[in-house]
């Protein structure tokens, strides 16, 4: 067996002839260049799509592919080339980035949120990718600088001012020992843009800056779209209404990540947030002088997710409607 150095990034990616236009201007043409795909066709993910594990490195300013990915011949660069953004017949935004494996001219698509196959999705918007744009920067889970973390003893400090070995209070197993605390600065554009929700929104304290993805905790009074469970993680993008709970573009972002022994539910702002889940990928994402740490200190580089279900849009309207109840102390 052999013996490759971690890599910096791991990620799922599906041939772009995966995704093929079902009906349209392009009908049975996959999804690859800006100058091929046209606004409006519909694309489905076929039945039998399976995602490839590509594996990344950096080097200097160009990003290659790492020894041991399953795709790609190794050392030879990775280029965005485009990035799209579908919607589902629900309402649900998906975006993709198109990338260009060495120079044999192949074709992947790296979904930035997750997207499922047997579902129509219409081309809303394309574009070149920002010439600052890395793969390598694409950590989700985060929160911005100046979120406030309760700690164990019940104070709160913010997120930037947080070191490891720190006690933070976690939901569900009292204060925990943060493992590690990771940054990256991103322009605050597309999916990069932080969903702001304003104090008091969601009996947040404060107002709480999050990225896109990342997944806030809430409890179902009343269960609904068929969980099976109270207890749900929605994605901050899936909050979002333009009026009370909005995305904030413009200038750039500090976002911070805090790694626990497990995937923990945290308070900031005052309300429950999940932490950043350990994955071989995320690991992955890691600097490299770092993963080694972590990986050490993780067994087996994969945490359980919470046992709280992950909820779509379909049940955002009903969560909403509940605490606007709340606030007007009805049931």
């Amino acid at each position: 067996m052999q013996n490759h150095s971690l890599p910096e990034q791991v990620c799922q990616v599906f041939q772009a002839d995966d995704l093929i236009v079902t009906i349209g201007v392009n009908m049975g043409d996959g999804l690859a260049g800006l100058d091929d795909a046209c606004l409006g066709d519909i694309y489905e993910l076929m039945q039998d799509a399976s995602p490839k594990k590509l594996m990344l490195n950096r080097s200097g300013n160009t990003q290659t592919v790492a020894e041991g990915s399953s795709i790609g011949a190794p050392h030879s660069p990775v280029t965005m080339n485009a990035r799209y953004t579908m919607m589902a017949p629900d309402g649900d935004r998906v975006e993709l980035l198109s990338l260009r494996l060495g120079h044999d001219g192949s074709y992947w698509l790296l979904p930035l949120s997750p997207i499922g196959t047997g579902i129509d999705y219409t081309l809303l918007k394309m574009e070149e990718p920002q010439p600052a744009e890395r793969l390598l920067d694409l950590l989700c889970t985060s929160f911005a600088a100046g979120t406030l973390i309760t700690l164990g003893n019940g104070a709160q400090r913010p997120v930037e001012e947080l070191c490891v070995g720190d006690r933070v209070l976690t939901r569900d197993h009292g204060p925990q020992e943060l493992h590690w605390l990771g940054k990256v600065t991103l322009r605050a554009v597309g999916t990069y843009a932080p969903v702001v929700i304003p104090a008091g929104e969601m009996g947040n304290a404060g107002d709480l800056v999050i990225s896109q993805h990342h997944r806030m905790f809430l409890y179902q009074r009343h269960r609904s779209g068929g969980l099976a469970k109270s207890e749900v993680l929605v994605q901050a993008k899936h909050l979002v209404d333009g009026e009370h709970i909005f995305i904030r573009e413009g200038g750039y972002v500090d976002y911070f990540s805090l790694v626990f022994g497990s995937h923990e539910i945290i308070y900031a702002e005052g309300i429950p947030a999940e932490s950043l889940l350990v994955t071989e990928a995320t690991v992955s994402r890691l600097p490299s002088d770092l993963a080694a740490e972590v990986q050490a200190r993780f067994p087996g580089v994969s945490q359980n997710q919470h046992f709280g279900v992950e909820a779509g849009p379909q049940v955002v309207a009903a969560l909403k409607l509940d605490a606007a109840r709340r606030r007007r102390g009805t049931t």
